[in-house]
C-alpha cells in the first residue's frame, strides 16, 4: 500500500462518506498551501484537521476565534521575567500557538479583522514578525480555518486578500444515509481523531511534496488552464479575475490531485475541472453575480478543452 494510500484509509474511517473532501484536503497539504472549511457547526470540520494531522504525524494546535482574541494571542507575547534572587530581569518570548506545524483556526470569522490578519504574512510567508523581529515557524506549516457561514450572528467576513490566501475551500455537508447510519452506530469520530497514529513519516511527506513539484504539465493542458484564467479576466464579466496567485495556485492544486487521487505523474484536463470549485469559487466570490458556488460551474461550461 502507498504512502497516500494508508494516509486516505486511515482519514475514511474517522470522517465517513467524504471521501472527496478527504482527497482535497490531503491535496492542499501536499501542495504546501491553506486549507477554509466553510458550513454549518457540527459538520465535522475540526475532527477531519485534527485526524489529517495525527495521520500525517504532525504537531497540532488549536485556536478558538472569538470576537475579543487579539493578535498576541494567536502570535505570542513578550513578558518580563525577573531572575531569582535579584533585581536584574529580561524580557523572555513565550511563542503564541501558531508555532505549530498544523494550527486550527476554528470559526475564524468570529474573530475581527484585526485579529483575522494576524495570520497573513504567516500563512503567506511561513514566518512571523513580532515586536520587530522576525521568526520562522516550523515546517511544514499548514493552516486549517472553520468558518461558519455568513448569515449566521457573530460573524465578520474574511477580506479578499484573506481569502486569497487559502489555496483551496471546501464544504463537508451532510452525510449520505448510508455514513450517518454507520455514525450513529458507531463509535464516537472525534474520539477516534485523537486517536489516530501516524500512517507516514516526515521524509515521506516531503517526498510526497516534492512530487506534486514533479507532476508534468503539456502545453495543452496549459492552454486550457490559460483559458480559463482569461475568460475570469475578461470575459466573464466578473469585477476582477484571478490573480497570477490565484493561476498559480490552480496549477499546483491541480498537480497535486493528479498524484492523490491516480498516482499520475502528468496532469489531465480532469485534475483542473476536479479542483477547481475548490479554488477558484471563494477567489471570484464578490466579484460574480448569482452566488460564488456559479462561478466554476460556469468556467466549465464556457471555457473549451480543446480548441
Amino acid at each position: 500500500m502507498t504512502a497516500i494510500a494508508r494516509v486516505l484509509a486511515q482519514l475514511n474511517q474517522v470522517i465517513l462518506g467524504k471521501e472527496e473532501q478527504v482527497k482535497l484536503a490531503l491535496s492542499c497539504l501536499l501542495a504546501r498551501g491553506h486549507l477554509l472549511i466553510e458550513d454549518l457547526p457540527g459538520m465535522g470540520k475540526t475532527t477531519l484537521s485534527h485526524a489529517l494531522a495525527g495521520t500525517m504525524g504532525l504537531d497540532y494546535k488549536r485556536i478558538q476565534f472569538t470576537s475579543d482574541l487579539l493578535p498576541a494571542d494567536i502570535l505570542g507575547v513578550s513578558i518580563f521575567e525577573r531572575e531569582a534572587g535579584s533585581d536584574q530581569g529580561r524580557f523572555r518570548f513565550h511563542p503564541g500557538p501558531v508555532f505549530s506545524q498544523v494550527l486550527l483556526a476554528d470559526e475564524i470569522n468570529r474573530a475581527t479583522p484585526k485579529a483575522q490578519s494576524a495570520l497573513l504574512e504567516a500563512m503567506e510567508e511561513g514566518q512571523v514578525t513580532v515586536e520587530g523581529e522576525t521568526r520562522p515557524l516550523p515546517q511544514p506549516f499548514f493552516v486549517i480555518a472553520t468558518q461558519n457561514p455568513v448569515s449566521q450572528s457573530g460573524t465578520f467576513p474574511l477580506p479578499e486578500s484573506q481569502l486569497d490566501r487559502f489555496l483551496m475551500r471546501i464544504q463537508l455537508g451532510y452525510p449520505d444515509e448510508r455514513a450517518e447510519r454507520a455514525l450513529l452506530e458507531g463509535k464516537d469520530h472525534r474520539a477516534l481523531a485523537n486517536q489516530v497514529q501516524a500512517a507516514i513519516s516526515m521524509q515521506e511527506l516531503q517526498a510526497l511534496q516534492q512530487q506534486v513539484n514533479e507532476v508534468q504539465a503539456s502545453a495543452t493542458v496549459l492552454d486550457y488552464l490559460q483559458r480559463i484564467i482569461a475568460f475570469t479576466r475578461y470575459e466573464g464579466g466578473y469585477q476582477y479575475g484571478l490573480s497570477p496567485r490565484g493561476a498559480l495556485a490552480l496549477l499546483r492544486s491541480a498537480k497535486a490531485w493528479a498524484l492523490v487521487s491516480a498516482g499520475r505523474g502528468h496532469l489531465l484536463p480532469e485534475d483542473i475541472q476536479a479542483v477547481l470549485p475548490a479554488v477558484v469559487d471563494h477567489r471570484l466570490a464578490e466579484a460574480a453575480e448569482g452566488g460564488s458556488h456559479a462561478v466554476s460551474q460556469r468556467i466549465l461550461n464556457s471555457v473549451a478543452v480543446l480548441v
